[in-house]
């Protein structure tokens, strides 16, 4: 018998987590953000609360929907106890393969047998963690956007040993969070969404180191003549470039084309750390940050 999802852990108090988990307590659902910093879980609840908080005085949401969703949201340290009486996990940690497989290995020792465990990463597929599970049939990977409380679309993506069931209640339960599924048929990294942006950040990469025109006017091109809501390099900003660099570095380890490696002009700014708005520099200055 399908057991209903009442209770979901989500694991990693970033900017991605955090915002899931609030995705999640507002929707109705028990839900535990856990995190291995305390430090990380009180910035967590400060952003949360101050983003929260803006959405009520712009009548987007009503006070009573946050409270009540306070009231279903835990944050704590406490991974295993969290994990213990979860239906569903999603993991939003660091974006690295080992660590990634380590979860998973001990969230399958520790969740109820009915648990599904699924991973927020867009690069990394779901098949390359899923043995490191007895439940592979009870994985997959469940991508949502930054940042989750505004962005709709949420990718459903199985890996060739992913069940038809859950899929089909991966699906259902993005419907329910008021987010709009969408369903591959197949793993590829990158998945849909995040491949169509990589093609375009590339191309407005080249077309910047080849001295075709400055970042500026490609962000400009993008926004006025192509109708997006933010050019490349503006993107590139808000996501985070340290998390435009490893996902290329992790797609050259899974393709071993060099054609995958991060463009010069992101390299340099990875290693100077000029991360974007995280960091108050990027391709843009942010003094505010």
């Amino acid at each position: 018998m399908t057991t209903e999802i009442r209770t979901v852990v989500v694991l990693g108090a970033g900017t991605m987590g955090s915002q899931i988990a609030a995705v999640c307590a507002l929707a109705g659902y028990g839900t535990s953000l856990v995190d291995i910093s305390q430090d990380q879980l009180d910035r967590a609840r400060t952003q949360l609360e101050q983003r929260l908080s803006r959405d009520v005085e712009k009548d987007r949401r009503t006070r009573e929907d946050v409270d009540a969703a306070w009231d279903r949201l835990t944050l704590t340290t406490d991974r295993d106890a969290a994990a213990a009486t979860a239906d569903l996990v999603i993991e939003a940690a660091v974006e690295d393969l080992s660590v990634k497989r380590t979860i998973f290995s001990e969230l399958d020792a520790v969740c109820p047998g009915h648990t599904l465990l699924v991973t927020n990463s867009s690069n990394i597929v779901s098949s390359r963690v899923a043995d490191a599970t007895a439940r592979p049939d009870r994985v997959c990977n469940l991508h949502f956007f930054n940042p989750a409380l505004v962005m709709a679309c949420v990718e459903v993506v199985p890996h060739s040993g992913t069940a038809p069931e859950t899929v089909d209640r991966m699906v259902s339960f993005v419907e329910s969070l008021g987010k709009t599924p969408v369903r591959l048929k197949q793993e590829i990294p990158g998945f849909v969404a995040n491949r169509l942006l990589g093609a375009l950040r590339r191309e407005a990469l080249e077309l910047y180191e080849a001295g075709i025109a400055d970042f500026q006017d490609i962000d400009v091109a993008a926004r006025t003549a192509l109708g997006h809501p933010m050019g490349p390099f503006e993107l590139m900003d808000l996501v985070g470039i340290d998390v435009v660099h490893l996902i290329r570095l992790a797609e050259y380890e899974q393709t071993g084309d060099p054609a995958s490696l991060p463009a010069e002009s992101i390299k340099a700014k990875y290693e100077a750390g000029d991360f974007g708005r995280k960091t108050g520099r990027g391709w843009y200055d942010y003094p505010e940050s």
